[in-house]
């Protein structure tokens, strides 16, 4: 085993976690993974993979601190589920992940998203960009890249890596706005903002492989690096949809997103009034430069957009659903 390629994933059954698992393995990284069930996750992730699973809960310091030893990375891909509870769920973790990192020297490889920004931020965010967030849950990113920052005064180093939204292999992500279903059968695109505007999506193969080839030049990095991915930069929200329609062959009809009646609901349900506070997101262009990236690995990995969804396609169930209803 080399140390220096060595990482514990915690989140390792998530989006980026699962997909960061996955591309560290194959560039030839030791991979240790701690979960609750670590039994159901490996199922999950596939139990033929070399990986060292071992139980532990995020929110324990305990768990992390003796799950991290001997690692020269973590990988803190914990995020609270559908926009619940964020502060109580997101900050105790990172708490003990920096610990750990602390202890061990190690260094964080933290996903990073697009809420850190003003609406106006525009299409190509930069990695020195002022952080002006204007909802809760951006000031809570802020916060926690802040505590990030102050960690490498103690021992620990950070990596960053931003992108915007997801979709990938065994991950709903952007498909769930992007599209009404039934029974998960897509019926209808959704126009999520009255004009076009940009909108970030990245892949999550893609960007497994971004994290891994920055993993491999970590001694290159600075103690605080902050790298962003761009992805696939669409120039209307609703071209996810039509991605999905001309994978699919089906005719999808456009039709207007029901933020009102969102509205109308938010103050009983929970992840409408969260989505609510996000909405600025599709009436401004939002994007992000990876002109940082691309000097420290080459070019970005990029899957075109028909083919990267095509590939996440039957893992949130439309394409099944398809063939049955067929």
């Amino acid at each position: 085993m080399n140390p220096a390629k060595t990482a514990l994933v915690i989140g390792a059954t998530g989006g980026f976690g699962a997909h960061a698992t996955l591309a560290l393995l194959k560039h030839g990284w030791t991979i240790r993974a701690m979960a609750r069930d670590p039994a159901a996750a490996a199922k999950k992730l596939g139990q033929r993979l070399p990986i060292e699973w071992v139980a532990g809960d995020a929110m324990t310091p305990g768990d992390v601190l003796a799950a991290a030893r001997g690692m020269a990375v973590i990988v803190h891909a914990v995020n609270p589920p559908r926009y619940k509870n964020w502060r109580a769920l997101a900050i105790p973790p990172l708490d003990n992940t920096i610990a750990a990192a602390v202890a061990e020297g190690a260094r964080i490889l933290m996903p990073g998203n697009v809420y850190n920004y003003a609406p106006d931020a525009g299409e190509a965010i930069s990695e020195d960009a002022p952080q002006r967030p204007v909802t809760r849950k951006g000031a809570i990113r802020v916060e926690m890249e802040e505590k990030l920052r102050a960690a490498t005064k103690h021992g620990a180093k950070v990596l960053i890596l931003r992108a915007g939204d997801f979709i990938g292999p065994d991950f709903e992500g952007a498909f769930a706005w992007a599209l009404t279903s039934t029974r998960g059968v897509p019926k209808t695109r959704n126009r999520m903002a009255p004009r076009d505007v940009g909108r970030a999506i990245a892949y999550l193969p893609d960007l497994g492989e971004a994290a891994a080839r920055l993993l491999d030049i970590e001694p290159q990095l600075a103690p605080f690096e902050a790298v962003h991915f761009r992805g696939h930069q669409l120039t209307a929200a609703e071209d996810l949809g039509a991605a999905v329609a001309r994978v699919t062959g089906r005719n999808l009809p456009l039709r207007p997103f029901p933020w009102a009646l969102l509205t109308a609901l938010s103050p009983i349900v929970e992840l409408f009034r969260e989505l609510g506070e996000m909405r600025y997101l599709w009436d401004n262009p939002i994007g992000l430069s990876n002109a940082k990236l691309e000097r420290l690995i080459g070019p970005e990995p990029r899957t075109a957009l028909d083919d990267a969804v095509r590939a996440s396609l039957p893992d949130t169930a439309f394409l099944p659903a398809l063939e049955a209803a067929a």
